[in-house]
């Protein structure tokens, strides 16, 4: 389902709804909510408003796991962590247990022994089938989504459900979460806006199949468990 809005500010309201009547549904439902935010600048503006009211109040935070769809490998206080934007936007705002918090970062051990940490980690807390109640994620100007890059071998992983890998284009290594269990979630949001992203939002849903080019093509579409909320300049081309 694509919905477009005029402007970020109505796209920011309809997805905190979105993550409000979520997180309500799963706790009714099981008594927790699972949510893998997203990073870059595209939620900035969301995270500050489900830190404010009404919609701060209207989440049941001590009943909230916070995990991250991917992250760069850096510290928790460089300014280029997507867990540091959260904390600064919503998460130091909201009262969320710190042990329900569980970023994508820690020290001594390399990328990848911590992806098979956090895997673990997910499996200690999500069902056995590996399913969140809602992952958010942006787009990039590329058509990349999480980590998941042009051109990079993760678009090939299909049994691990989180990958570490060294990105040369950006001289880092990314921790993602992998296609597979991003597909699992019963409710992903994707937050794409500004003109910067038409063509690459336009190939993603509307163009030939080129998933090594555009791998947000890689979310499984069926169903109605994706909402894309775009902006008019974002969605100029569909």
């Amino acid at each position: 389902m694509i919905r477009k809005f005029n402007d970020l500010q109505q796209l920011n309201t309809e997805a905190a709804q979105l993550f409000v009547q979520a997180s309500q549904h799963a706790i009714a439902q099981r008594g927790r909510f699972a949510v893998a935010l997203t990073g870059g600048t595209s939620p900035e503006g969301l995270y500050r408003l489900l830190a404010s009211s009404p919609y701060r109040e209207q989440v049941q935070w001590e009943q909230v796991d916070i995990f991250w769809g991917d992250e760069r490998w850096v510290p928790l206080d460089d300014e280029r962590s997507n867990a540091r934007m959260a904390h600064e936007t919503l998460l130091s705002h909201v009262p969320v247990p710190q042990s329900q918090i569980f970023p994508m970062w820690a020290d001594g051990v390399s990328p990848e022994e911590f992806a098979q940490q956090y895997e673990q980690t997910l499996r200690d807390h999500l069902n056995a089938d590996g399913c969140f109640d809602l992952i958010l994620l942006g787009m990039g100007a590329d058509g990349h989504t999480a980590s998941w890059f042009p051109h990079t071998k993760v678009l090939h992983e299909h049994n691990k459900w989180v990958a570490a890998y060294y990105l040369d284009a950006q001289d880092m290594y990314r921790i993602t979460l992998t296609i597979p269990l991003v597909n699992r979630a019963n409710q992903i949001a994707v937050i794409a806006y500004g003109n910067n992203k038409a063509d690459a939002l336009y190939e993603v849903l509307k163009g030939a199949r080129n998933s090594e080019q555009y791998p947000a093509q890689l979310i499984d579409l069926s169903g109605d468990r994706v909402t894309w909320l775009v902006d008019e300049a974002a969605a100029a081309r569909v």
